[in-house]
């Protein structure tokens, strides 16, 4: 039974219907002896608490895609099929131009929370060595004859610790909120692109690669890259390609586009933070050197100390203390041709949670559409 579907949902509710129910009906005429008359109630309000919990924990994962499978949430899954030692540019010394195209075969969602019109894959990563879903929205000039010569800027979606990959699509409304605005001319038309980032069990890789453990960079940057730009109308320059991301997602958002500005143009971070060690299940937060390395501040720092700003557009929103100052610290930093953009939330906005960050999806697409261009 899915951990994300109707009948596990219907069969919690119930459940806990019968939980509420049966110490009403049976509490008085239990028989037999009183310890054994004592755990009989004790089990039935246990089953009670237990039932209750399970309701509400299925009512916050799907309503903020949390986690996609079982094997998520009980830290069963791994998809690292290998991860080899990469090197400095994440290619391993290889080059995609050199790679036959990669042809997917694509579906519908199979969730239907994401909302019409979203397609997935399972790809394998030839580079990384990761294994993943990734989902994938047209936006509607796509398929419009006027526009069946015209490539696409894609905008690379990356979720929160712990987060599904469908998060924009289901909890976000990123489709819904941009078909329309799109169609009407309002927001520029853009591919949008949710690859699976929770690799490991029970840790946030951080969006790093780590040799013997998870290419986790080199999956969204390379693997899923090419893998769009093989199957759709999808520019393949810098100036078409950006990501955007919410809480550990906004890290990485802004960590992978100042480390790679010959692959992405620009970044979107929503309540993020710059220290990866301000996840506590960060890979790259634990290990000394990957925690200065993938902090997007010595980024920047080591980019200007070489002469070489990226061309890198940054837009940060957050509240203070919850991505606000990570903000104010890269746009101090920035020199030309780095841009960094920082809105302020206020403090009464929702807090750190998805209202906030589905609130800012028109806004952060309207920046985006004055930054890419196919």
């Amino acid at each position: 039974m899915s951990l994300t579907g109707t009948p596990f949902f219907l069969t919690s509710i119930v459940l806990l219907v019968i939980a509420v129910v049966l110490p009403l009906a049976i509490w008085s005429r239990i028989a037999g002896p009183p310890m054994l008359r004592g755990l009989a109630r004790l089990l039935m309000l246990l089953f009670a608490q237990v039932t209750a919990i399970t309701v509400v924990f299925v009512l916050v994962n799907n309503a903020n895609n949390l986690y996609d499978t079982w094997g998520d949430l009980l830290g069963t899954d791994s998809h690292v099929a290998v991860a080899k030692d990469l090197g400095p540019d994440g290619m391993g010394g290889r080059q995609i131009k050199n790679q036959p195209r990669q042809i997917q075969q694509f579906r519908p969602a199979d969730d239907p929370k994401v909302g019409p019109g979203v397609q997935m894959t399972n790809l394998k990563g030839r580079i990384s060595g990761v294994v993943g879903e990734v989902y994938v929205w047209l936006p509607p000039q796509y398929n419009d004859p006027a526009f069946r010569n015209r490539k696409f800027p894609v905008v690379e979606l990356l979720p929160g610790y712990p987060g599904s990959a469908k998060a924009w699509f289901g909890a976000l409304h990123v489709a819904e909120q941009l078909g329309p605005k799109m169609q009407r001319g309002e927001i520029k038309p853009a591919i949008l692109v949710a690859p699976r980032t929770t690799l490991l069990t029970g840790a946030d890789t951080g969006c790093v690669n780590i040799t013997g453990k998870v290419n986790a960079d080199s999956w969204l940057t390379v693997d899923v890259r090419q893998m769009i730009v093989d199957n759709f109308r999808a520019g393949d320059q810098p100036h078409s390609w950006a990501l955007a991301g919410y809480s550990a997602g906004a890290h990485c958002a802004a960590k992978l586009a100042l480390a790679h500005p010959d692959r992405y143009r620009a970044a979107v971070a929503m309540s993020g933070y710059n220290d990866p060690a301000l996840e506590p299940d960060s890979l790259a937060g634990k290990d000394p050197v990957l925690r200065v390395q993938s902090n997007p501040l010595h980024i920047l720092k080591a980019a200007n100390a070489a002469g070489r700003p990226p061309r890198t557009a940054l837009y940060v929103s957050g509240a203070a203390g919850d991505g606000y100052q990570a903000g104010i610290g890269l746009q101090q930093l920035a020199k030309r041709p780095t841009t960094v953009t920082v809105h302020q939330i206020a403090a009464n906005a929702g807090g750190h949670t998805t209202v906030v960050w589905r609130n800012q999806v028109p806004e952060i697409f309207r920046w985006l559409g004055m930054q890419l261009r196919a």
